[in-house]
């Protein structure tokens, strides 16, 4: 149950400052509403809308807006929004994922392709690469001070997957609906979760030498800046040289 975890050097969480929470909190709101529109008002009976209230208060959106998102999607009055996958390659052959929702599908579509092909990648076609990943739920935490065998087994308990650590971080690997009772049984044993989403997560990892690596984190971060992009996801693994050349 423990071992060297990839997913730090997978997903690389982008700081969240001034300059662009207001895009963030754009995207938060986009995912509420439209959970709240296909599933309902209440968190109680809507998990999806559970999981996007949650990650919105991870990402210390006011409980105002989150409250605004989800009355405009029952009064009507937010965005028609569609949801559309989008899949392609980047430097190096590496397989990249990218979660869209927008009101204006020609749009996006030339946003992400000009990025790919800024980044000398290419869009592919549906089910290129989506092959590749797999829905999961990651969550991570700090031990601070607890036995991390004894957190494994509650999140087993609860119906985690795997558990492993790596320096000195817990990460639990769960079922994609799985997320929610395991964060919420190591909640209800005093734990403070760091990181919490529903993820893809790849099936393998690749890794690229440092200059290809340099060119697809550009191009994630190029992709992520895209108004109508909610996330990405690719199967590179970076070091944390390359992260930190970057800018992470």
């Amino acid at each position: 149950m423990s071992g060297h975890s990839k997913w730090a050097k997978i997903k690389r969480q982008k700081g969240a400052n001034d300059a662009n929470k207001g895009a963030i909190f754009t995207k938060l709101a986009r995912e509420i509403q439209v959970a709240a529109r296909e599933g309902g008002p209440d968190p109680a009976g809507n998990s999806r809308l559970r999981l996007a209230i949650q990650k919105a208060r991870d990402g210390n959106m006011p409980a105002a807006n989150i409250q605004r998102a989800i009355e405009k999607a029952i009064g009507g009055a937010g965005e028609q929004l569609e949801e559309i996958t989008y899949e392609g390659y980047g430097p190096g052959g590496a397989a990249i994922l990218i979660q869209t929702m927008t009101d204006n599908r020609n749009r996006t579509v030339g946003d992400v392709r000009a990025a790919f092909s800024r980044a000398g990648g290419s869009l592919g076609e549906a089910g290129s690469v989506a092959w590749q990943f797999e829905p999961r739920g990651v969550i991570a935490l700090s031990p601070s001070g607890r036995d991390p065998d004894e957190i494994a087994l509650v999140a087993i308990d609860a119906g985690a997957e795997d558990v492993k650590t790596d320096d000195g971080t817990v990460e639990i690997f769960t079922p994609f609906e799985g997320l929610e009772p395991v964060r919420a049984a190591l909640e209800g044993q005093g734990l403070s979760i760091d990181h919490a989403e529903a993820t893809m997560l790849p099936k393998t990892t690749v890794e690229l030498d440092d200059e290809q690596a340099t060119q697809v984190l550009k191009l994630i971060d190029r992709l992520e800046d895209l108004d109508d992009v909610q996330r990405v996801y690719t199967n590179v693994e970076f070091s944390e040289a390359v992260m930190q050349a970057v800018g992470g």
